[in-house]
């Protein structure tokens, strides 16, 4: 196993406060096709931290090597590395007036990782946007989304389910640690997408 050594992170030198706004819920439960409208209504840069990992691993950077050892099996990438990343998607991100952050944080650890590096850099997060959808459902979208994807891992029922079980057992809990954190929205993900972007503008959208 390679071993990582975070860089330090960037100090606060952000001039305008930049919103936040987190979105989180199962995997295959559709946060990326929601945030993909959001970012047009708010004006917000979408930030997938799971399209970021990929591009880390495709172009062979350190933390991308790391990173593959860990995600083509299922598991989720240490606190560590996702805090680097993360720290370097802000810097990256610092003349936005706001984000939309999919798939980060994903632990406990990773909440407050980030509540860190939010009071750090005088930031803040307005909303959590929590899409719920039933395990059975979830793989029903996951073999779905096999027939059209081109990627290695999305074929592998074994790595489906793998992923479900890791939000059940961690991500969950770091959702309900949030509600205790932040301001946190339960949205339902079944019915059709234009019906739940609706749902979210209605509740969100002040």
């Amino acid at each position: 196993m390679m071993s990582f050594k975070p860089k330090p992170l960037f100090e606060a030198f952000f001039i305008c406060k930049m919103d936040i706004i987190i979105i989180t819920g199962p995997p295959y439960s559709g946060k990326g096709t929601q945030c993909e409208f959001l970012k047009e209504i708010f004006n917000y840069q979408h930030i997938s931290t799971g399209d970021r990992c990929r591009l880390e691993k495709q172009n062979k950077t350190e933390i991308g090597l790391i990173m593959s050892q860990y995600e083509e099996k299922g598991d989720l990438v240490p606190d560590e590395i996702m805090k680097n990343l993360f720290g370097n998607i802000l810097e990256e991100n610092s003349d936005n007036n706001g984000v939309i952050l999919d798939g980060y944080p994903r632990t406990i650890a990773q909440v407050n990782d980030l509540l860190e590096i939010v009071s750090n850099r005088d930031l803040q997060i307005s909303t959590v946007i929590n899409i719920e959808v039933p395990r059975e459902e979830l793989l029903k979208r996951a073999k779905k989304r096999a027939e059209t994807s081109n990627r290695k891992d999305d074929k592998d029922k074994a790595i489906h389910l793998k992923r479900i079980d890791v939000f059940e057992d961690v991500t969950k809990p770091a959702i309900a640690y949030m509600k205790t954190k932040l301001h946190v929205e339960d949205f339902d993900g079944l019915g059709s997408i234009e019906d739940i972007t609706d749902t979210i503008k209605s509740r969100v959208i002040n």
